[in-house]
C-alpha cells in the first residue's frame, strides 16, 4: 500500500507522490513566541514529528521547515505588559517551546526561520504583487485585493461573494475591500518598525509563511501542515499571496490536525481556546504526566479527528505506555540486555507474524496513529508471550526479534525510547515522593512472599501479593524471578 494523505484543497484522501523522487518537503506553521505552548500546540507538533519519521522510515529524504513568528500585536503587547524589550519575550517562548518539544519527544525541525529574519524575502514578495496589480498601497499600509486572485477561497471551500456579503465592514476608508488583507503595516509610535519602499512599518502575519516557505523550499513544494484553525484565513491568504507572486502552484498537499476538545466532569465538550480560558500549558501536565505518556495520548486519536482532553485520558496512556515498558523489561531480563531496534523492513520478516506490515499499513492510511498503536500492544503481547515461552528453553532468536521491532516501529512513533529498567525507577520514585512504600520496603516484602513461595506457604506468599497490590505495587514472575513496578 502507498501512502495516501487527506489533502484538504480537495478534501479526499489522495495518494501521495513526491515531486522529486525521493525527496519530500514540508512547512508546518509553528508558534507565535508570546506564551507559553499548550496541548493544542502540542498535537499539531506532535503529528506532524510523526509524519516527518514515517516518511524518513520509508526511504524518502525531508526538509522540514518550521517558523516561529517572533513580530505580532499579541506579542508587541505581552512586551509592553512586562516592561520588557520584544525580542527578550520571544527568545524566552521559543527556548520554552524547545524544552516542552524535548520533553515531548519532538525532533526539532531542520529549518527553524523567525520572521525578523527574513525581512527582505517580505519586502521583495510584496512589491512584485504590487507590480502585478494584485496588491496596492493605502494610507502608509499595503494591502492584498482578494477579488484580484479568482481562485481566493479553494483551499477553504469559502466562495468570494458570500464571504463579501457576510463581512463585517468597519470604517476604513483604506481598503477597497473589506476583505483585503495587510502585507505591510505601518509604523505606529512605540512599535518596532523598518524600512521599506512604503515607509516604516512591520510585516502582516500571513506574509511571514509564503516568504519562508519559497524560500527553504522553493515555488512549489509537497506537504503544508497545521490546525485545522489555520484553514481561513492564514492558509487561504498564502496561498494568495504565493501564487499571486510566483504564477505557480505553491502546495500539493494540504494537511490540518482537528480540534481538541475539553471534557468536563459530566462529558460536555468544550473547544480548547485561549479566549475561553481552557487551556492547558504543555509544562503544567509535565508536572504530573511524563511527556511520553502525553505524547501517547495525542497519538491515540487520528490526527484529523477531534481530540477529547481529559485527566481520565491522560491517565488512560500512562497504563498503555506501561504496558509497552513491561514487555520491553521482561524481554530485557529474558535476554540478558535489549537488541538494536530493528531497521524496518516494511514486508513484515518477523516469523509467523505480521506486525511490521500492518504497522505500515496504518500508517500509509493518512498517519493512522490509532491502528499503528494497536499493532504495538499486540506486539508487546506476542513479546510477553515469547518471555514465557523461554521458561520451556525455546530458542531466543524470535523473541530477540520480536523485540527489535518493537523498538524499530516506537521509534516511528516516538515511544519506546527509554531503557525499561530506568522508566520504571523513575516511576517508583516519583511515588516515593507522593508517599507510600519505599523501594527497600517493597524489596523486603517481595523477599518474604518468596520465602513463603520455597516453604510452600502460599496462602502467605498471596497475602503479601495482596497488600502489595493494595499499595499499588504490581509485581510479575517470570522466568523463577520476580519484577515489579508502581500502578500508573
Amino acid at each position: 500500500m502507498a501512502l495516501s494523505l487527506y489533502n484538504s484543497l480537495g478534501r479526499k484522501k489522495e495518494p501521495f507522490t513526491p515531486r522529486v523522487a525521493g525527496q519530500v518537503g514540508i512547512y508546518v506553521c509553528g508558534i507565535t513566541a508570546y506564551d507559553y505552548c499548550h496541548i493544542g500546540h502540542a498535537r499539531v507538533m506532535v503529528s506532524f514529528d510523526v509524519l516527518v519519521r514515517h516518511l524518513r522510515a520509508s526511504g524518502l529524504k525531508v526538509t522540514h521547515v518550521c517558523n516561529f513568528t517572533d513580530i505580532d500585536d499579541k506579542i508587541i503587547r505581552r512586551a509592553i505588559e512586562e516592561g520588557i524589550a520584544i525580542d527578550a519575550l520571544t527568545t524566552r517562548f521559543i527556548a520554552a517551546f524547545h524544552e516542552d518539544m524535548a520533553a515531548l519527544g519532538v525532533n526539532p525541525a531542520d529549518i527553524e526561520p523567525k520572521a525578523t529574519e527574513h525581512l527582505p524575502e517580505m519586502r521583495a514578495m510584496i512589491q512584485t504583487l504590487i507590480d502585478k496589480g494584485l496588491a496596492y498601497e493605502s494610507g502608509g499600509d499595503v494591502f492584498y485585493a482578494v477579488d484580484r486572485f479568482p481562485a481566493y477561497g479553494r483551499l477553504s471551500g469559502k466562495h468570494l461573494e458570500d464571504l463579501e456579503s457576510g463581512a463585517r465592514v468597519e470604517v476604513d476608508g483604506r481598503k477597497a475591500n473589506p476583505l483585503d488583507f495587510v502585507l505591510w503595516k505601518g509604523a505606529k509610535p512605540g512599535e518596532p518598525h523598518w524600512p521599506s519602499p512604503w515607509g516604516d512599518g512591520r510585516p502582516g502575519w500571513h506574509i511571514e509563511c509564503s516568504a519562508m516557505g519559497v524560500k527553504y523550499l522553493g515555488e512549489s513544494f509537497d506537504l503544508h501542515g497545521g490546525g485545522r484553525d489555520l484553514i481561513f484565513p492564514h492558509h487561504e491568504n498564502e496561498i494568495a499571496q504565493t501564487e499571486g507572486a510566483t504564477g505557480k502552484p505553491w502546495v500539493t498537499c494540504w494537511l490540518h490536525n482537528g480540534f481538541v476538545n475539553v471534557v468536563d466532569d459530566q462529558g460536555n465538550r468544550e473547544k480548547m481556546s485561549k479566549s475561553l480560558d481552557n487551556f492547558r500549558t504543555i509544562r503544567d501536565l509535565l508536572t504530573a504526566w511524563r511527556g511520553e505518556a502525553i505524547r501517547l495520548f495525542l497519538l491515540g486519536s487520528h490526527y484529523r479527528a477531534p481530540l477529547d482532553f481529559s485527566l481520565e485520558l491522560l491517565d488512560a496512556a500512562r497504563a498503555g505506555l506501561d504496558r509497552l515498558y513491561v514487555a520491553l523489561r521482561g524481554a530485557k531480563a529474558a535476554l540478558g540486555g535489549l537488541p538494536e531496534a530493528a531497521p524496518i523492513a516494511w514486508e513484515g520478516e518477523t516469523g509467523d507474524d505480521d506486525h511490521a506490515s500492518r504497522f505500515r499499513e496504518a500508517m500509509d492510511d493518512d498517519l493512522n496513529t490509532p491502528r499503528a498503536l494497536a499493532v504495538l500492544y499486540d506486539l508487546a503481547k506476542a513479546v510477553n508471550r515469547s518471555v514465557a515461552e523461554m521458561d520451556g528453553g525455546v530458542d531466543p532468536a524470535r523473541l530477540r526479534q520480536q523485540t527489535a521491532l518493537l523498538l524499530g516501529l516506537g521509534a516511528i512513533l516516538g515511544v519506546c525510547g527509554e531503557d525499561p529498567e530506568l522508566y520504571f525507577k523513575s516511576l517508583a520514585e516519583e511515588s516515593d515522593t507522593a508517599g507510600g512504600l519505599s523501594d527497600a520496603e517493597v524489596e523486603a516484602r517481595i523477599a518474604a512472599r518468596a520465602e513463603a513461595r520455597r516453604n510452600r506457604d502460599f496462602q502467605a506468599a498471596d497475602r503479601i501479593r495482596a497488600e502489595l497490590a493494595e499499595a499499588g505495587i504490581i509485581l510479575e514472575d517470570a522466568r523463577g524471578q520476580t519484577t515489579w513496578r508502581r500502578e500508573a
